[in-house]
């Protein structure tokens, strides 16, 4: 099986996972993501299979939408053996996949894992990033805003993580994208404030 065929199933086995998602953490997700870690991955010289690989499969086992996450990541070690997958590759995917997380507040040890960490942070700014942030919100049964109550608001989201985004990436490609992310976000508040 070519690495192609590989992607593909991959790509199958994360709609499956995330089609019906709600949360802002869906298969298009994954799919901006994985199209975003493709493009990094051209310009720094990674290793695109397993960037790209990781970048569909990084939010499987995330404790945020999967009520066992050992059982999630088990499940998918089973699916990559079945696709003819090596073992190192795997583990490539799990190193480039582990310190994806915002909240873990670690830095990839590796280009494949900084450049997929990237990718996921790139889609929570600008336009889609202010979208999934209010979906994200939704779904969890969050205020938009409060005038005297700002902590666990979607709009307390922009500054606890959101804002903070544009210099937390590693590659020079990234950066130069998160920019003009980074100032729909700031003028995307504004309006929101001006208008509450």
């Amino acid at each position: 099986m070519d690495s192609n065929d590989q992607l593909q199933k991959i790509e199958r086995y994360v709609y499956q996972l995330f089609s019906d998602d709600s949360t802002g953490h869906d298969y298009f997700h994954m799919k901006r993501v994985a199209r975003m870690t493709r493009e990094i991955s051209l310009s720094e010289a990674a290793d695109e299979f397993i960037c790209e690989a990781a970048a569909w499969l990084h939010d499987v086992g995330d404790k945020k939408l999967f009520a066992n996450t050992n059982k999630a990541i088990d499940e998918m070690n089973q699916f990559l053996k079945s696709i003819q997958l090596t073992e190192i590759q795997i583990e490539k995917i799990h190193q480039a996949i582990q310190d994806v997380s915002f909240s873990k507040g670690n830095i990839p040890k590796t280009l494949e894992g900084k450049i997929v960490q990237d990718a996921d942070r790139l889609d929570a700014i600008g336009a889609i990033g202010i979208a999934r942030t209010f979906a994200y919100g939704g779904a969890n049964k969050q205020l938009i805003y409060h005038d005297e109550m700002k902590d666990h608001t979607s709009i307390q989201h922009f500054h606890d993580k959101l804002l903070k985004l544009k210099g937390l990436m590693h590659t020079p490609t990234a950066i130069r994208m998160a920019k003009e992310r980074h100032v729909f976000l700031e003028n995307y508040l504004q309006q929101f404030l001006n208008e509450w």
